[in-house]
């Protein structure tokens, strides 16, 4: 699920990262919505504000924290879309005991693939990029339910460095 990195003083929280602003289906512009941003859409090719829908990371995870009221046609959302200011969100996840420091890095790696696990979503949290390297924000306590391989486990947030 990860190897331990050094760890990482002054790390900024997602409520003291800058938003970006983007657009999102006026259904879905509430604050506090989360989501995953899984890229962009073949349909999107023509329209000329493409490129504001399509300026975040893809396999993120984001919070919105202001709808603003720019208002755009769409030709996927029916009613329009939102101008929307984003952060990217905290991702719980379930991480072997013995690596989880608060404020260390680690490089976040799938150990288990037995999809009938209770625990399989929190060892596969949407909005994680296997490979790539995190930040243990918050150490939560212990997994809501036992490891069926034996592991002791502990949940933890995860942010993108």
């Amino acid at each position: 699920m990860g190897t331990r990195k050094n760890a990482l003083p002054g790390l900024k929280g997602a409520a003291e990262a800058k938003p970006k602003v983007t657009l999102i289906g006026s259904g879905l512009a509430k604050p506090g919505l989360e989501f995953v941003y899984e890229g962009s859409l073949d349909e999107c090719k023509p329209c000329i504000v493409k490129k504001a829908c399509n300026n975040l990371k893809e396999g993120k995870r984001y919070r919105i924290v202001k709808v603003r009221p720019t208002k755009h046609e769409c030709l996927i959302h029916r009613n329009g879309t939102f101008a929307v200011e984003v952060v990217e969100a905290p991702i719980a996840a379930l991480l072997s005991a013995e690596m989880v420091i608060k404020n260390s890095r680690i490089n976040y790696e799938y150990t288990c693939n037995n999809e009938d696990c209770k625990s399989y979503g929190l060892c596969h949290p949407d909005g994680i990029v296997e490979g790539e390297k995190y930040v243990i924000v918050e150490v939560i306590g212990n997994a809501p339910d036992p490891c069926e391989k034996g592991r002791t486990l502990q949940l933890v947030n995860l942010m993108s460095p």
